[in-house]
């Protein structure tokens, strides 16, 4: 499916929303990006469902482990499936809000959709952390394995 510019567009500032309000330490606006019945699995594992129960426990967090830091995101494929639902393939990393950038350790993958108001809202994202060391070692014991886009 052809995405339109402007959906392409929305999307992206959905993700950037996201990444300012982790920043920010805003764990309400953070939580409003996604849709209510959202579920956000980290990349220790742990899942979250709902907008506002991912608000409530990022809150939690950028009042503690993640006090200061950033969500840095590079978004390397997206995808529309329909005119209300996008795959995001995302490299990130959570940083010290006064680091310099770094390479991106973290895959995410989100699940976008349309709501009835119009905007565009996580419905489901799953982090994992990367292997590069792992990857390389695939790759070269057995080529086949390298994804055609690298």
């Amino acid at each position: 499916m052809t995405a339109t510019p402007a959906d392409t567009a929305a999307v992206q500032a959905l993700l950037r929303r996201s990444a300012d309000a982790w920043a920010a330490g805003d764990g309400a606006a953070y939580g409003s990006c996604f849709t209510a019945d959202a579920t956000d699995v980290t990349y220790v594992g742990t899942v979250y469902r709902g907008g506002p129960e991912i608000g409530r426990a990022h809150q939690a967090l950028f009042d503690s482990f993640l006090k200061g830091t950033r969500l840095d995101l590079e978004l390397i494929d997206l995808r529309f499936h329909g005119p209300d639902t996008a795959v995001a393939v995302a490299r990130g990393d959570v940083r010290k809000r006064t680091a310099k950038a770094g390479q991106l350790g973290k895959v995410a993958t989100y699940t976008v959709v349309r709501e009835a108001d119009g905007r565009w809202r996580i419905a489901a994202v799953q982090k994992t952390a990367r292997r590069p060391l792992m990857e390389a070692f695939s790759f070269r014991a057995q080529p086949a394995t390298r994804p055609a886009a690298q």
